[in-house]
């Protein structure tokens, strides 16, 4: 339980943040999804931090995604 809060928020940290720089994603966009199901594989992998995951692994897979396929 604990495990999936963590990754829960790790997920809502690099969301946010990202939203932050790109103002013209929304808040229900598909990447969103996509990046929730790539955190919470990266954390049941590694069980590293919340924070290394959202900065380290979460920016960076939301910035390797594609924006016209989502």
């Amino acid at each position: 339980m604990a495990d999936e809060v963590a990754a829960r928020r790790a997920g809502e940290t690099a969301w946010t943040a990202y939203q932050a720089m790109l103002p013209d994603v929304g808040a229900q966009d598909s990447r969103r999804c996509l990046l929730e199901r790539h955190l919470q594989g990266r954390w049941e992998a590694r069980k590293g931090d919340a924070e290394e995951l959202a900065s380290s692994f979460g920016l960076a897979y939301l910035h390797r995604l594609p924006a016209d396929e989502c």
